[in-house]
């Protein structure tokens, strides 16, 4: 079985249907992987290039945009690279109405038992109690 890595337009078309004949062969792909046909991989920086197009281009909000993601994690037949630290980043980006990369940076602070950040983003990152922001 080949493995073949998907870029971030891939899931766009997919998601938001914008190009039909695009989605329906996005769809055919998925569902060779989800039989075994197929190995997909894409990494937590495609993840977050999609949620930054569907914000910034689609104007979709998180609430929108988190079951998409959530969706893609869940894809049989694909393996996202840090997956568990995407899923913990979703959580956080929908718990505490945060951007995506700043809910990642607080599930790696997660994982590695680290719990002050120095930073000026004053206003995302104070969300998350168990964060101590500082600055230098």
């Amino acid at each position: 079985m080949s493995t073949c890595f998907l870029d971030a337009n891939i899931f766009i078309r997919y998601l938001t249907n914008d190009d039909t004949a695009k989605a329906d062969r996005v769809e055919k792909l998925l569902e060779q992987a989800a039989s075994g046909k197929v190995r997909l991989l894409t990494t937590e920086l495609v993840i977050a290039e999609v949620i930054w197009v569907l914000e910034s281009f689609y104007k979709l909000n998180n609430i929108a945009i988190g079951p998409m993601v959530k969706a893609i994690l869940a894809t049989p037949g694909l393996e996202v690279i840090n997956g568990a630290l995407v899923e913990k980043a979703v959580e956080h980006y929908l718990a505490h109405n945060i951007d995506f990369i700043d809910g990642y940076i607080a599930a790696v602070m997660e994982r590695y038992h680290v719990s002050e950040i120095f930073s000026y983003d004053k206003k995302h990152l104070a969300r998350i109690k168990a964060i101590r922001r500082r600055e230098p």
